[in-house]
């Protein structure tokens, strides 16, 4: 005859395993709510010379852009825009005001037809002395940038001194100057 099965006692801390686990998963997550990772992807090229590059122009009748533009010894903001980005309508004014004090402002359309960028700057204003149509991105991803849109204040020999991710707010305008006045020191 075979003796009955005797139950095996569970150890109490088994009990207790998903309630640990559901508390640890909380901490975790308490944990990144108070502590978020960095979202911004800042250039590495800061304080080194632009990639080379020459786009084609964006619109007829305005030049494009190349580096050798950039090395000229002037002081210039170079934006990184597209006629789809709603927050590039939010900065229009922004540049304009950029401009209008006497500093030169250059464009990168990212992935944008000539007739799209036309009513943009149509409807938002021209603030850019050259524009370069970047089609494939491909200059947007070699300064680093991570959208659009981004500016990055440009030293007179094309060295990246700054960079300015999103939309250059009205209260922003101030410190753009700083970095374009520090850039041509």
């Amino acid at each position: 005859m075979t003796e009955p099965a005797v139950p095996r006692k569970s150890s109490p801390w088994l009990l207790w395993l998903p309630v640990i686990v559901f508390a640890g998963f909380i901490a975790v997550v308490a944990y990144n709510l108070r502590n978020p990772a960095e979202r911004e992807v800042r250039s590495a090229l800061i304080g080194k010379p632009l990639p080379e590059f020459a786009l084609p122009a964006a619109l007829p009748g305005q030049p494009g852009l190349a580096r050798k533009d950039m090395a000229d010894g002037k002081v210039r903001v170079l934006n990184i825009f597209a006629s789809w980005c709603v927050p590039c309508a939010v900065e229009a004014p922004q540049l304009a005001e950029l401009r209008a004090k006497g500093v030169d402002v250059v464009g990168v359309a990212i992935r944008d037809r000539p007739e799209d960028l036309a009513a943009f700057l149509a409807r938002h204003g021209n603030p850019f002395s050259r524009i370069g149509a970047d089609n494939l991105s491909s200059i947007q991803f070699a300064l680093g940038s991570s959208g659009v849109p981004e500016s990055f204040v440009i030293d007179g020999k094309g060295v990246i001194r700054y960079q300015h991710i999103g939309e250059i707010r009205p209260e922003q305008v101030a410190l753009i100057m700083e970095k374009v006045r520090e850039a041509g020191e």
